[in-house]
């Protein structure tokens, strides 16, 4: 392919990625992480929704959205004492921007997607000059930033209202600025890298497995350095000033962070009782399929069901292209960027997988949770297609890049047609719910807290697309049905994941059948005849 050609193919590409991110982004359902991204922006405590709601009293399924919208008199401070009090493991930083933007355009689920989805495209030329400043090479880093733009992972959370894509963006920022920094050694690179790191710790705590991977790199680079004689010293600096850089940013960054890190400490509490999930133990084999399904989604993402073996074996060419892409890195780079993509793609996912391992538990399963990796990969992979795929004289490799990018735009294509996906976690299913509830209409939805407190942020996502003929019946505990006229009641009665307690009293006034699809969230509920 001519270079003017190929220069219009990756600008085509470009913005096609561009367009999967706003093409949808009403389109699936608004997820329990998402709920509560509503209501901490809009300056709601927890316990304040429910008070409001599980008071034994019918509502209308819309009139929920009260909590979606800025709430009547808070402030900014509002939405940054929800996150203190109720969540300190989520700094605050996307939380505000997504109050001003709420302030600006609404509580839709459009416009709150939007926010992530603008943000999102910052990353991409942030990781073009990523690219091109690792490997020296303006293509290498052209087709980097098109495989982002096309990443069925970033495009997923592109359209997801949460933090995510504000970290994608941060680290590649932070990592543009860290080899700058210690290439040119100027100062005001190493201040800008230290607000960086600031910022992302405002974003996501996670993302200090890439502060650490950046720490690695510093002093295995300084160590490799070869020893200057005293001119050279005095002329350039001692090898280890990088590492004084990186240890003056670091104490700038967290010096910034303190007054978090201090509500973080004194919420210690808070933080055990709402992760406490992530330490369920989880088997070696079913983590290894969510390592794999989690690195392959960067470049395909076609699901025939867990259980499937064709979701693993489609991925498996996928998996053979990132090891051989930190092959080909580690073998024909020199040390300074090889070094660099082996610690930003290992480092962090040796970090978060091995409690898993040692300890027991899921956190590295949590695909979100490995994106500190992802950039490093995507870069990886470019490097290897530039230099074997497409700057190859041999014309029977040159398919290799188009098919993989088939595969990226046939995957976003299914998923933007899709009403919910695997991204949606624990309400994946509730697009299903939707579907039952709006064609029983008029239908009364009986819900309490549930036995693991997430029924508040579905009943949430779920009043985003629930009609005015569905009613909510939501209960105290102990439950307390008096609301309802059980013997003379006309309206289709269904449960949504109810608690223990509600279930009992349910089965003593009548029959539960599950509900298809529902995934053992919705139940059909059926008096018993007086």
């Amino acid at each position: 392919m001519s270079p003017g050609w190929l220069k219009l193919a990756l600008a085509t590409l470009l913005l096609l990625g561009i367009l999967f991110r706003f093409v949808s982004l009403d389109g699936k359902i608004y997820w329990h992480d998402e709920a509560y991204t509503s209501l901490r922006a809009a300056g709601y405590l927890g316990i304040e929704v429910d008070e409001a709601l599980f008071q034994n009293q019918i509502v209308a399924a819309p009139s929920l959205q009260q909590f979606q919208t800025i709430k009547p008199g808070s402030t900014v401070a509002d939405t940054v004492r929800s996150l203190a009090v109720d969540v300190p493991q989520h700094p605050p930083l996307y939380f505000v921007m997504a109050r001003f933007w709420m302030q600006w355009f609404g509580g839709s689920v459009a416009a709150s997607r939007a926010l992530a989805a603008v943000i999102s495209l910052f990353s991409l030329p942030a990781m073009y000059v990523l690219g091109a400043e690792l490997f020296q090479s303006r293509l290498a880093g052209a087709i980097a930033a098109v495989l982002l733009a096309l990443s069925p992972f970033d495009i997923l959370f592109a359209e997801t209202s949460r933090q995510y894509s504000l970290q994608t963006f941060l680290i590649i920022l932070s990592s543009w600025l860290l080899l700058r920094a210690a290439r040119q050694r100027y100062r005001w690179l190493w201040g800008l890298y230290a607000l960086t790191v600031a910022a992302g710790l405002y974003t996501q705590p996670l993302i200090v497995l890439t502060w650490i991977a950046h720490g690695l790199y510093v002093v295995g680079r300084c160590a490799a350095e070869p020893a200057r004689g005293t001119f050279a010293r005095l002329k350039h600096g001692s090898r280890w000033q990088p590492l004084w850089g990186y240890g003056a940013a670091m104490a700038i960054a967290f010096l910034l962070f303190a007054p978090w890190l201090w509500v973080f400490m004194t919420n210690v509490g808070q933080v055990v009782a709402t992760s406490s999930w992530t330490s369920s133990p989880m088997g070696l084999d079913r983590l290894a399929k969510f390592w794999l399904l989690s690195f392959t989604s960067l470049f395909i993402d076609l699901d025939f069901g867990f259980e499937n073996p064709m979701t693993f074996l489609l991925r498996l060419p996928f998996l053979v292209l990132i090891l051989g892409g930190f092959y080909r890195v580690c073998r024909r780079t020199a040390l300074p960027v090889w070094l660099f993509l082996l610690t930003m793609g290992v480092v962090p996912f040796i970090l978060i997988a091995l409690p898993d391992l040692i300890l027991g538990g899921q956190r590295s399963a949590i695909t979100r949770y490995l994106n500190p990796c992802f950039p490093a990969i995507q870069l990886v992979v470019a490097y290897w297609l530039t230099q074997d795929f497409v700057l190859s004289k041999t014309q029977g490799r040159r398919w290799v890049l188009p098919v993989l990018l088939t595969a990226s735009i046939v995957s976003n294509t299914m998923s933007s047609m899709a009403t919910s996906w695997w991204s949606k976690d624990l309400s994946y299913p509730n697009d299903k719910i939707v579907s039952h509830l709006n064609q029983a209409q008029p239908t009364v939805l009986i819900s309490d807290v549930g036995d693991t407190f997430t029924n508040r942020g579905d009943l949430l996502g779920l009043s985003h697309d629930l009609e005015n003929e569905v009613f909510l019946l939501l209960l105290t505990q102990p439950p307390d049905l008096s609301a309802l006229d059980l013997a003379s009641e006309e309206r289709s009665l269904f449960v949504f994941r109810p608690s223990a307690a509600l279930t009992t009293v349910l089965e003593s006034q009548g029959t539960l059948s599950p509900m298809a699809d529902s995934g053992g969230n919705l139940w059909a509920f059926e008096p018993q005849d007086p």
